[in-house]
């Protein structure tokens, strides 16, 4: 199924409560400029709808039915991993400082919570959407507080040490771009972005893009 035109935003919602998704749609649907496009409860289904119908954004519970917790993450990074181009928002009840950093890790672009008043959801989906990154207010200090706390126990190079394209690339890392989505924002190839984080990672001596971001928490204090 084709995207609709690009005036609006399509959308898949993944949760694992009927009444949860027949509320939103109802929600969405009434939004100008946005479009739900299917919905499912399952991982599985997930996956497979979105490879159907290539929204622009996913909406999606981070726990689902029948797991064991860390189902809507893993279908999350299978979901990124597969079509790249696709915007990932997590709407959920949980705000424990390990799911919404798993969340992270796993490239998510925005984390909300499910008390969030419908025009602000609204408002979150085109934030994401629009390419940028989105936390809820009330996970953004503890996650701030993470950040923090890994950058100052990293063994990270000095900020000195990273080429100017780095320290462009360096920011587009910590907001949870891909490499498709940084190439595309620096006018660059994926090969090359792959080559710049390489020297990057190198460098500053980790392995992980959550120790890139912790570090450039950092510097940015």
């Amino acid at each position: 199924m084709a995207r609709r035109n690009h005036h609006t935003i399509t959308i898949f919602l993944v949760d694992d409560h009927e009444v949860v998704r027949v509320g939103l749609r109802a929600v969405l649907d009434r939004a100008p400029g946005l479009s739900v496009v299917g919905e499912a409860a399952t991982p599985e289904d997930a996956i497979t709808g979105v490879g159907r119908t290539r929204p622009h954004v996913v909406l999606m519970d981070i726990r689902l039915a029948d797991s064991d917790g860390s189902s809507g993450i893993e279908a999350a990074r299978e979901i990124l991993s597969r079509y790249p181009e696709t915007r990932l928002l997590f709407l959920t009840s949980y705000h424990d400082t390990a799911t919404v950093r798993a969340a992270i890790l796993a490239g998510a672009h925005g984390y909300v919570l499910k008390d969030i008043a419908a025009s602000l959801l609204i408002d979150a989906i085109r934030t994401v959407a629009s390419g940028r990154s989105l936390l809820d207010p009330q996970i953004t200090d503890r996650t701030l507080d993470w950040l923090r706390t890994t950058a100052e126990t990293s063994d990270l190079a000095k900020p000195q040490a990273l080429s100017p394209q780095e320290k462009r690339i360096l920011p587009l890392v910590a907001e949870g771009k891909t490499n498709k989505e940084i190439a595309v924002a620096l006018n660059l190839s994926d090969k090359t972005v792959k080559n710049y984080l390489a020297n990057m990672f190198a460098k500053l001596k980790i392995s992980r893009r959550s120790q890139a971001a912790a570090f450039y928490a950092r510097i940015s204090m």
